[in-house]
């Protein structure tokens, strides 16, 4: 039923499409020069639709049109690289909301004076995985340190991992004797309430090993199920992983999440730049970028998948 729904709505949309063009092309046919600037902001209306339509065509990967869970982790480095990883945060909330997503912080690490360790964010939208696969991987960042007395030159790393969403029991298939839950107290911001009972949730799949923790809400139970669906994201993306390693290939390109893998490099000092390594597409405009216009960045990269498995 949820193919079914996803397969309407892109028949509708192309329906829509065709209807627009053929609007515009009455437009044109009655020759009235007096209509030549309505006419080119409906062309230009049509081709943008049609740009995005045609990428959206590019995912093939079986779980492209899924919710993403995208995590981000500050590299070593302390101070700089935790303020990086917020920054990087900032940059995909507010991308999220220039495209009408739904974007939620599930789970936040606070960092040590300032920024943060670590945080997991829910992204809930058409394609959000399918847009969203190009930024896995390592994101470097050169800057002059505004924690530096000496305003030296730092270079900071933060790791970025994207995930689908997952569908309890129908992606993945936790028993209960395969978790273990344990409970402790919130170390975070949050209040007394938060700090003085046992609200945190850690928890671990025995079979695996994987380890999931939530803090981020006041009651127990909200941690639990924010943790529960963390963790099966990340058993169905090892169940991914291992695919990859069976047929040494997966519908669409998957960036090991490794750190000496990085694929994008945001310059602030001597000049600015924020270039892709991985399709050299590049732009001197790093506050638009770290504003979270990414969208440029995430075509090209779309874009070069064109004509693999995609």
């Amino acid at each position: 039923m949820r193919q079914l729904a996803e397969q309407r709505k892109v028949v509708q949309l192309w329906r829509e499409l065709e209807k627009q063009a053929a609007d515009v092309a009455e437009l044109i046919a009655l020759g009235d020069s007096s209509l030549e600037a309505e006419i080119q902001s409906e062309v230009e209306k049509v081709a943008s639709c049609l740009d995005e339509l045609e990428l959206e065509m590019a995912f093939s990967g079986e779980y492209d049109a899924r919710n993403a869970i995208l995590a981000i982790h500050a590299g070593a480095g302390g101070t700089e690289s935790q303020d990086w990883a917020q920054m990087l945060m900032r940059m995909y909330l507010r991308w999220a909301e220039r495209r009408g997503y739904e974007a939620k912080i599930l789970d936040i690490s606070p960092g040590e004076g300032a920024g943060i360790k670590s945080a997991v964010i829910g992204v809930d939208g058409d394609y959000a995985c399918g847009y969203l696969k190009s930024e896995h991987g390592v994101h470097r960042l050169v800057r002059l340190s505004p924690f530096d007395a000496d305003h030296a030159r730092h270079t900071s790393f933060a790791l970025v991992e994207v995930m689908p969403e997952a569908e309890a029991d129908v992606d993945v298939k936790m028993e209960p004797d395969d978790l273990r839950v344990d409970v402790f107290r919130s170390s975070g911001p949050g209040g007394q309430h938060m700090q003085k009972t046992s609200s945190a949730v850690r928890l671990t799949h025995l079979p695996t090993g994987l380890v999931v923790s939530c803090q981020s809400e006041r009651s127990q139970h909200q941690n639990k199920e924010i943790a529960l669906k963390i963790l099966r994201s990340r058993l169905l993306d090892l169940e991914l992983a291992k695919r990859v390693e069976e047929r040494a290939k997966l519908k669409g390109e998957r960036i090991a999440a490794g750190w000496g893998n990085q694929i994008r490099s945001y310059v602030l000092h001597p000049y600015k730049m924020v270039k892709d390594h991985r399709t050299d597409y590049q732009t001197s405009d790093t506050e638009a970028v770290l504003d979270g216009g990414l969208d440029d960045l995430i075509a090209a990269y779309l874009r070069s998948t064109l004509g693999g498995e995609g």
